[in-house]
């Protein structure tokens, strides 16, 4: 607005009412005003600043006009070569000397004039800021904009993930977002941010944020209520582990969330891809599924893809608010940090709560595959390891009836291979056992017959068939495992413990079969695990464990 003004009115004033109007104009704006005036006009701030001191002085009018093209000549005028000088030195490094001593270095306009100076051309900092601003440069921080190496799957994890949230949404089901906050020292530490204080008062911290001389950590959790905007942060004084990350859910849900979801039978939770709450974490999926045991809910996870941690809702809804809330003000307790996330409230209706836990939490915590494979865990299609949910179980266990009717490796086999796992009856899945097994024979042949004739032509003699190491693994078993693999998203880690083989030998296996499948042409389709295919695979777990049990009795 200032420099459209000047532009109309400046060619019709004098040098001097030029620059009584910028004076008055500055005097309108207040504090600033000089500096906003002469960038709108386009000249210096000591220009502006002498038609202030003119007004303030109230002198009279001169009479007489500097001649047109009076007055000193600008820097950049003087000495044509100022202006190349000065971008060679602030330019991009691929423009002007790679190997300047300012290179490397803060360019202050300060340093930058000195430098310019040493080059032989004179000239102030004040100058150097006015060409600079000409040139079209300003000061400018770091934008942490560039996400790094992103997953292919990136977008369409995100669509899934808003999908599954509006489904459980119009169903009235609860949606949280977890995550755990930075861990805080506990004491007299510098806390970033300032605080309204009287003059010359500020609060006293330590020089130094040794965690020798602090009180202790604070690790708070938090669950973010999507539809209700409301956060619960459970602070714990111990480590960040799946049990602590699980326990501050079931706390959540025993406070607040089964009062305000009553007929919810199922709930989702949106988390980072890392962490305590990470997808890889074993300890997080056996918490979650003794939650779901406890709670009766259907508990679904979805994780963001790697590298998307800051697009979790708890991020920018409230973690963001409670730092803002306690900026300026040394942790000095627990106590406080309790208070001070408790308080943390926004414009739009957000309402926290939050808690101490005080609780132990030790780490190297261990999950074994079979402890893996008995738990209720259904991958789902799209992504099974970033989205899968968990089942509460339709009839608790019971350990005596296992005592009593311990099961044979036959009675595990059967169970695997059932219609509901595989998705075909126990004939399709036989004849196509014995189709494939012809396939494997003939291909073998085909082998046996290339090398002999290669062995032939080079003029050796052909070797017989060699028996090799025996396999662990039968054909039927290599099929079913590979069916369960392919149909139900089954891990080779989960697989080779209802085989009762070895990861490495399923991977194998998985492989053959799968050749054998495309050449057959027979296309085994991805289907979501039911409950009572869960149900299913946990039996035959318990089973092939308790097998394991008395094998190792006797």
């Amino acid at each position: 607005m200032l420099a459209a003004k000047f532009e109309v009115i400046f060619p019709h004033l004098d040098e001097r009412q030029r620059r009584l109007l910028m004076a008055a104009e500055a005097r309108i704006l207040g504090h600033g005003g000089i500096r906003a005036v002469a960038r709108a006009a386009g000249v210096r701030e000591a220009t502006v600043s002498a038609g202030v001191d003119e007004l303030d002085a109230g002198a009279q009018p001169l009479g007489r006009v500097r001649r047109p093209g009076g007055g000193r000549k600008r820097a950049a005028e003087l000495d044509p070569g100022l202006r190349p000088a000065l971008l060679a030195l602030v330019e991009p490094d691929e423009r002007g000397d790679p190997m300047s001593p300012l290179r490397w270095t803060t360019k202050s306009t300060r340093k930058l004039a000195d430098e310019l100076t040493r080059e032989g051309h004179r000239v102030s900092a004040d100058t150097v800021a006015d060409l600079l601003r000409d040139e079209g440069f300003s000061l400018q921080s770091n934008v942490k904009t560039i996400e790094g190496r992103q997953h292919p799957d990136r977008d369409a994890q995100f669509n899934y993930i808003n999908e599954q949230v509006t489904e459980h949404q119009q169903a009235g089901d609860p949606v949280i977002s977890v995550d755990t906050k930075k861990k805080e020292l506990v004491g007299q530490f510098t806390n970033a941010g300032r605080q309204w204080r009287p003059t010359g008062e500020p609060v006293a911290t330590l020089t130094h944020d040794f965690p020798g001389d602090s009180d202790g950590k604070a690790v708070p959790y938090g669950v973010y209520d999507v539809a209700a905007n409301t956060g619960w942060v459970n602070v714990g004084t111990d480590h960040d582990t799946a049990t602590f990350a699980v326990e501050s859910i079931r706390r959540w849900w025993t406070a607040t969330g089964r009062d305000d979801y009553p007929q919810a039978s199922r709930l989702l939770i949106t988390a980072d891809a890392g962490g305590s709450n990470g997808y890889r974490t074993r300890a997080w999926k056996a918490d979650l599924a003794a939650l779901a045991a406890e709670t009766g809910l259907q508990i679904t996870v979805c994780h963001f893809p790697p590298g998307t941690s800051k697009w979790n809702k708890i991020e920018h809804r409230l973690f963001c608010h409670i730092t803002m809330k306690w900026r300026g003000r040394p942790l000095t307790s627990h106590e406080v940090i309790v208070q001070s996330i408790a308080a943390t409230t926004t414009s739009t209706g957000l309402r926290v709560h939050a808690q101490l836990d005080t609780g132990t939490y030790p780490t190297g915590r261990t999950v074994t595959d079979a402890d893996m494979t008995a738990l209720p865990l259904a991958r789902h299609t799209f992504h099974g390891d970033w989205n899968y949910t968990l089942h509460p179980p339709a009839i608790p266990a019971d350990p005596a009836s296992r005592e009593q009717h311990p099961a044979s490796s036959e009675t595990e086999i059967i169970a695997l291979s059932d219609p509901l796992l595989t998705g075909m009856s126990q004939h399709q899945l036989g004849e196509l056992t014995d189709h494939l097994d012809a396939l494997h024979n003939q291909n073998d042949q085909e082998k046996h017959q290339h090398r002999r004739q290669q062995a032939l032509a080079a003029g050796k003699k052909p070797h017989l068939p060699r028996s090799g190491r025996p396999l662990q693994l039968g054909f039927p078993d290599r099929v079913l495992a590979t069916v369960l693999h392919l149909r139900l998203q089954q891990p080779h880690d989960v697989l080779a413990v209802l085989f009762d083989s070895h990861r490495s030998t399923i991977r194998r296996a998985v492989t053959e079969i799968r050749q054998l499948l495309h050449q057959h042409g027979t296309m085994i389709t991805p289907a979501a695990l039911p409950a009572a295919a869960t149900a299913l695979l946990r039996t035959a777990a318990n089973q092939h464990q308790t097998v394991m049990e008395i094998k190792a009795a006797s």
